[in-house]
C-alpha cells in the first residue's frame, strides 16, 4: 500500500513538473512580451538581432493572445483533471471542495495580468510534493530558513496581539463583574472541597511527622528545657529541695516528667495513623478551609486585584517578544548523535 501511494505521488509530481514547466514558459513569455512593447528595448532588439525581432514580432507578439489562451486551455484542463482525480481519490470531504483548496489554480486560469502570476504558486506546490516524497529537503535551503524565520516572527506578532487583546478583555470583565470571587469559590473551589480537605489533612499529618523526625532532638531538648524551667520556678519544688533528700526527689521528679513528655511526643507522633488523629486533622482542615472561604467586600476586592495583577504580569511577559530569536543569527546546529 505504501509503495502504491508513493507511485501515485510520483505520478502527481511528474504531472506537476510538466505543468510547472509550462507555467515557467508562459510567465517568461508574458514577461518578455511586456518588455518587448517598451520602445528602448524594442529598438535595441531590432538593432542587435533584426531577424529574431522580426520573427517574434510577426509570429509571437502578433498572436500573443491566442498563444496565451492555448496555455490557459491547458491550465483549465489541468484543473478539471485534478478535480476529477481528487474526487476519485476521495481527497476531500465534499466533491466541490477542490476549487476552494486550489483557488490559485482556478484564478490563474483567468487571462488577466493580475491573475496570471498566481500560476507561479504551482512551483511551491511541486516543491511541497517533492518534499513529501523525500526527493528534496527544503529545510536545508537558505531561502527556506530566511522565509521561515520571518514567518515565525509574523505568527508570534499576530498571536501576541490576540492574546493581549484577550487578556485586556478579561481584565475589563473582572473589573466590571460584581460576583467574580463568589463564582470562583462556588464553581471552582467548593466542588473540589473533599479532595482539597483530604489533601490538607494529609499534608498536615506529613508535615508534623517530617518535622518531628528531622528535629526530634531539638524538640525534645526544648520540651526538657521548659520542664526544667517550670520546676525551677515552682515554689513547692524550691521548698522540697530545702528538705533532707529533697534535692534528689526533685531531680528524680524532673527526670520522670521529662521522660513522660518525650514518651507522650513519641506516642502522639506514632499514633497519627489512628482514626482519632485523622478525625482531628480532618476537623482542623475543615476549619481552615471554611476560614479561607469566608468572604466579605474586602476579600472579594483583594481577589479581583490579585487576578488583574496576575494577568498584567502575563501581558508584560507577552510584550517581551525576544525579537532576537527570529531576526538574529541562527543558532548552531546540534552535532549528530
Amino acid at each position: 500500500m505504501e509503495r502504491k501511494m508513493r507511485n501515485r505521488e510520483g505520478l502527481h509530481a511528474a504531472w506537476e513538473a510538466f505543468i510547472v514547466l509550462l507555467v515557467c514558459i508562459n510567465l517568461a513569455l508574458i514577461l518578455f512580451d511586456s518588455l518587448f512593447v517598451l520602445a528602448p528595448i524594442n529598438d535595441a532588439l531590432a538593432t542587435l538581432a533584426p531577424s529574431a525581432h522580426r520573427f517574434y514580432d510577426t509570429q509571437i507578439h502578433a498572436h500573443f493572445i491566442v498563444i496565451d489562451l492555448a496555455f490557459v486551455a491547458i491550465f483549465v484542463l489541468d484543473v478539471l483533471l485534478g478535480w476529477a482525480v481528487a474526487i476519485g481519490e476521495r481527497r476531500y470531504a465534499r466533491w466541490y471542495y477542490y476549487p476552494f483548496a486550489h483557488w490559485y489554480d482556478v484564478l490563474g486560469c483567468i487571462p488577466l495580468s493580475g491573475f496570471r502570476w498566481l500560476r507561479a504558486l504551482r512551483i511551491a506546490v511541486l516543491a511541497i510534493r517533492l518534499q513529501r516524497l523525500g526527493l528534496i529537503d527544503m529545510r536545508r535551503w537558505a531561502l527556506y530558513g530566511f522565509f521561515n524565520r520571518y514567518y515565525q516572527l509574523l505568527l508570534e506578532e499576530l498571536s501576541d496581539r490576540v492574546m493581549v487583546k484577550l487578556f485586556t478583555r478579561l481584565q475589563q470583565e473582572i473589573g466590571t463583574s460584581d460576583d467574580l470571587a463568589q463564582r470562583l469559590l462556588q464553581d471552582v473551589v467548593k466542588p473540589r472541597r473533599e479532595r482539597l480537605l483530604d489533601d490538607l489533612s494529609r499534608r498536615l499529618q506529613g508535615m508534623i511527622e517530617a518535622g518531628y523526625r528531622d528535629h526530634r532532638g531539638s524538640i525534645e531538648g526544648y520540651v526538657s528545657t521548659l520542664i526544667h524551667q517550670a520546676l525551677a520556678d515552682n515554689t513547692e519544688m524550691r521548698n522540697l529541695r530545702r528538705l533532707p533528700l529533697g534535692g534528689r526527689v526533685a531531680d528524680t521528679l524532673d527526670g520522670a516528667l521529662t521522660d513522660i513528655a518525650a514518651r507522650l511526643l513519641q506516642g502522639a507522633i506514632g499514633g497519627m495513623q489512628s482514626t482519632q488523629f485523622q478525625t482531628l486533622a480532618r476537623g482542623l482542615s475543615e476549619q481552615f478551609f471554611d476560614a479561607w472561604l469566608y468572604q466579605d467586600e474586602n476579600t472579594d476586592m483583594a481577589l479581583e486585584e490579585l487576578l488583574v495583577d496576575i494577568i498584567e504580569v502575563l501581558k508584560q511577559q507577552i510584550f517581551d517578544r525576544r525579537w532576537s530569536r527570529f531576526v538574529g543569527p541562527n543558532p548552531p546546529s546540534a552535532p549528530p548523535l
